[in-house]
């Protein structure tokens, strides 16, 4: 590269690692960056909130695999952003948060915005590096794409101080560095088609991270081939279709008896990218006792959030293992059919949405979701991405929300408010031919709604479904069962979010009936699928109907 500030070589490191978008919330620490950015193949996405800007860089790292990047300033707007890494921490994702710095000379001055970032982030990314000599600009940049994609995948903080990344650099920029998928050996190959061998219920177990649709269509063809029954974990079912005649559903919060059952019934366990951590475990009481046989394929070799037994770690991504097992015949598939087809059954029972008449009545002025869910499922695409944050409402998403393809459902599973909108602007942004259909709460949507305004401005068409009760109905519902009527601190005075969304430049509806849903969904597809806008509906529900 030519002589050039550390800024542009940023940038240009960059592009050579494939990076098509950024996402940024703009500041004076870091204007030799922006600036790399004016001339640049990469689309700077100006958002409005600096964690919704690292929400989206994010779910980036979910939806296609590769680091989402975000970029802000300090003090302040890296404060904003840690959200989005403590997210990305505990569910694996990769992503790169470049955050400005105060000059190299001003530091422990207590100088204007000043932090440190290692106190700050050291206990959630997996690295955090300061560019103190300008001339390692893109080695820093090829070191932190590294990290974050590698083994677990998760955040990695790069800061940049502003005089440094101002100075003129030479020399050529630094290549990708390739990130290892691991492999099954024929050892392992062999442990795992005899502990099938042996199997009277066997199960897959599937989550994590370091999937592509290749590898989810070859896990789904060897348990569909074989008859093995699948569960997923919370917040990724849509590692194998939501037809699919092995989908005995997924663990976590709002699962099924049934699903739960078959985790604690299976006495052959393999855990393809995901671990019985906390909450598929039920609090760490599921599937603890030390003779179980857990078959655990990981490409992290801490097997960090795992419980309970270990009877062999295999330490392969779900690449890897996809890759090894998908032409693999067990000949074994008649002998477990009684044990997929129960666990089937219960899983289509469970996400068969109500029939209309049996739907509760509600109170005037509000419509059950069960209805509107009921429209929308009708005129959805096989190829329709959902996101949701957190709340009582993601059990209506998680529930009966189709996941036909991979990826599909963008979530958190920390339990992070605000995260819907964000996540839909990168799922549109990414791929503008696939509906994006957004689930929120009234609470979680105030979190991060104002990002309507980044979607209008770059064309993230999406769907947005607000369900609003007035409250905070997940912390309702433990105070009701702790408390008992005396709910405190979870009462919300909302606006007229479809006025909102038409304010921001989008289309909005009300639905305060079920009878009203049909007509609002099919106005709102026309504004997001013709006309390529945003469009709202606020949905008026009764806080006595939140659940499923």
């Amino acid at each position: 590269m030519n002589d050039q500030h550390a800024g542009q070589a940023i940038i240009d490191t960059l592009v050579l690692h494939g990076v098509e978008r950024v996402f940024v919330v703009p500041g004076e620490s870091f204007l030799a960056v922006l600036d790399g950015l004016y001339e640049s193949p990469v689309e700077t996405v100006v958002c409005r909130h600096e964690g919704g800007a690292a929400y989206m860089a994010e779910a980036h790292g979910k939806f296609t695999g590769r680091p989402g990047v975000a970029m802000v300033t300090r003090g302040p707007g890296a404060a904003n952003a840690m959200v989005a890494l403590h997210a990305a921490w505990q569910d694996a994702v990769p992503m790169v948060l470049f955050v400005g710095l105060v000059p190299v000379a001003d530091r422990m001055r207590e100088s204007f915005q000043e932090f440190d970032p290692h106190a700050w982030f050291g206990t959630q990314c997996k690295r955090v590096m300061v560019l103190d000599e300008a001339e390692r600009a893109s080695e820093m940049v090829a070191e932190a794409f590294f990290a974050a994609g590698s083994g677990r995948p998760g955040p990695v903080v790069v800061g940049l101080p502003e005089d440094v990344i101002t100075r003129t650099v030479s020399g050529a920029l630094h290549p990708p560095l390739p990130v290892g998928e691991g492999a099954l050996s024929p050892e392992d190959l062999d442990t795992v088609c005899a502990a099938l061998a042996e199997a009277h219920r066997p199960l897959l177990f599937v989550g994590g991270q370091r999937w592509t649709p290749e590898a989810t269509a070859s896990l789904t063809r060897f348990a569909e081939q074989n008859g093995i029954p699948v569960v997923q974990d919370w917040r990724a079912a849509d590692r194998v279709p939501f037809d699919s005649p092995v989908n005995c559903g997924w663990l976590g919060y709002g699962r099924s008896d049934a699903a739960l059952a078959m985790f604690e019934e299976a006495d052959v366990l393999i855990a393809v990218g995901a671990l019985p951590s906390d909450v598929p475990s039920e609090g760490f009481t599921a599937r603890q006792g030390h003779d179980r046989c857990n078959i655990l394929v990981n490409i992290d070799t801490s097997l960090r959030g795992r419980s309970g037994a270990v009877a062999r770690h295999l330490i392969a991504s779900p690449v890897a293992f996809a890759r090894a097992v998908t032409d693999l015949r067990l000949g074994r598939e008649q002998t477990w059919a009684p044990w997929l087809s129960a666990g089937r059954a219960a899983q289509q029972a469970f996400t068969a949405l109500p029939a209309p008449e049996i739907l509760p009545a509600t109170r005037l002025g509000t419509a059950h979701m069960g209805a509107v869910l009921g429209e929308l499922v009708k005129r959805l695409p096989d190829d329709a991405v959902f996101t949701f944050g957190a709340g009582n409402h993601c059990i209506w998403a998680q529930r009966y929300l189709p996941t036909r393809t991979f990826p599909s459902q963008l979530s958190t599973r920390n339990g992070s408010m605000g995260y819907s909108v964000p996540a839909a602007v990168t799922a549109s942004l990414a791929s503008p031919e696939r509906l994006c259909v957004v689930v929120a709460g009234d609470g979680e949507f105030m979190m991060n709604g104002q990002e309507i305004a980044t979607a209008v401005q770059y064309a993230a068409a999406m769907l947005i479904l607000v369900v609003d009760n007035g409250r905070y109905g997940t912390i309702c519902l433990h105070q009701e069962a702790q408390f008992p009527e005396r709910a405190s601190g979870t009462r919300l005075a909302n606006p007229d979010f479809a006025a909102l969304c038409r304010a921001y430049g989008g289309h909005g509806e009300t639905v305060a009936a079920n009878d009203e849903a049909a007509g609002a969904i099919e106005r709102a597809l026309r504004a997001v699928t013709e006309w390529r806008r945003p469009a709202l509906i606020h949905i008026v529900t009764d806080p006595r109907h939140d659940l499923p």
